[in-house]
């Protein structure tokens, strides 16, 4: 029987790190923003409810969303943002949901990976056997983020404080990976959880 896993943490915690070490295991990975960035392709329903809503300054001169502009919109205005996850988060959900059943049927024994960012936010732990957390203090999460290109101190402080508060997201968690080291120490704590699904 396929193992669905949910992985998620706070922003720069080391979630994408983590789910590529998995993926090289063996593991079925699914991606929210990845499936996010699917629904809103060029002429999708999805983007046309968006620019509907918000209107056509937010499309990119390719056709396709401008995502810095609807970022600091959302960050900026808490109206807009609950707006837009009530359209994208149930279609992600059930393609979380449509991709993992199929996969599952093909493959009995897989290890099927859901990335979410606001996993215990939105509540998915029913969809799921284990939720995986990947785990830095606030201090290194921030020091990531300044280090990214195209993020200011107020996007910083808005995307922290959209997210629950790392105990709550602790508490919640089946296993932590802690990533407060090196590529090397996180590999190893990866391979640990790796050799507890084996005996599980």
């Amino acid at each position: 029987m396929a193992l669905r896993i949910g992985l998620t943490g706070g922003v720069a915690c080391g979630k994408s790190t983590v789910a590529e070490m998995l993926k090289a295991a063996g593991a079925q990975v699914l991606d929210a923003d990845a499936i996010a960035r699917e629904l809103v392709v060029p002429g999708s329903p999805a983007l046309r409810a968006i620019i509907a809503h918000f209107g056509p300054t937010f499309l990119g001169e390719d056709g396709g969303l401008d995502r810095a502009a609807l970022r600091a919109r959302i960050f900026s205005d808490p109206a807009a943002k609950v707006w837009l996850e009530a359209l994208l988060h149930p279609l992600i959900r059930a393609s979380f949901i449509s991709a993992s059943n199929a996969w599952s049927r093909r493959h009995r024994q897989a290890l099927i990976v859901w990335v979410v960012p606001l996993l215990v936010e939105n509540g998915y732990r029913p969809l799921l056997d284990q939720i995986v957390v990947v785990d830095c203090p606030r201090s290194q999460q921030m020091g990531r983020l300044r280090a990214r290109p195209g993020w200011t101190e107020g996007q910083i402080s808005a995307v922290l404080a959209a997210q629950c508060d790392r105990a709550v997201r602790n508490a919640a968690a089946d296993w932590i990976i802690p990533n407060e080291g090196s590529l090397p120490e996180l590999q190893t704590q990866v391979a640990l959880y790796l050799r507890h699904l084996q005996g599980t």
